[in-house]
């Protein structure tokens, strides 16, 4: 998908919000990628359900550059050969800080998956403002068999316990396929660090406003074989 063109579905009006209601700024630990970002969270969280006349809308987890997105994204700009010439999903993308950083990193192909419409949208804009090419879909990759890829990446996913076993059992079937599963994360409650070996740390600056401290020790880990 060329950058500027939005996925069937998806409606104008999410485009319009992020606009409205976001900063083009540069993720502290990543600042060559630009990203539609929220200054302030709990405003945000508000303006989500009420502003466009919505309830139960998913928490706008795509208008922060989370902790382990921010280690994972600075890993793959560091060491761009682990994605280079090759085909790579960024499950969960957010903002798609991820993404972008492996199309920057010179992937043949690049997926940012995300189930909530308005992270589609917002990938869509910041993909636009890095100058990349991303493809964007709004599948639920985990209800079905992990795709044809060389490389899975996950920024900060562990953090509901429901999610972070469907999420395992997915990757192990990924990482049984030949595939190359590498995951960043602070350390969320449900983190399966016995499948895991860290390969990388990062002190990563965020907002007290959500996270409980203003650095975070973050890491990126490799799923063992």
């Amino acid at each position: 998908m060329r950058p500027g063109l939005l996925p069937p579905g998806i409606r104008r009006e999410e485009r319009q919000f992020i606009l409205d209601n976001t900063e083009i700024l540069s993720p502290p630990l990543v600042p060559e990628i630009r990203l539609h970002l929220a200054t302030e969270s709990v405003p945000l969280w508000q303006k989500t359900e009420e502003q466009l006349g919505k309830l139960g809308l998913p928490p706008p987890f795509w208008a922060f550059a989370w902790a382990g997105g921010q280690a994972l994204a600075r890993y793959v700009l560091d060491h761009p050969e682990i994605v280079r010439r090759r085909r790579v999903v960024d499950l969960a993308s957010g903002s798609g800080l991820v993404a972008i950083a492996v199309a920057m990193g010179g992937a043949d192909h690049v997926t940012a998956a995300d189930i909530d419409g308005f992270a589609l949208v917002a990938i869509e804009l910041n993909a636009a403002a890095n100058d990349v090419v991303v493809e964007i879909t709004g599948e639920d990759l985990l209800s079905s068999p992990p795709p044809l890829c060389d490389v899975i990446l996950i920024g900060d996913l562990f953090y509901e316990k429901s999610l972070a076993e469907r999420t395992v059992a997915w990757l192990e079937q990924a990482e049984a396929s030949g595939v190359a599963v590498l995951i960043g994360d602070p350390g969320r409650s449900y983190l399966p660090k016995d499948r895991l070996a860290r390969i990388a740390e990062y002190n990563v600056p965020v907002t007290r406003d959500l996270e409980d401290a203003e650095i975070k020790r973050s890491a990126v880990w490799r799923l063992r074989r």
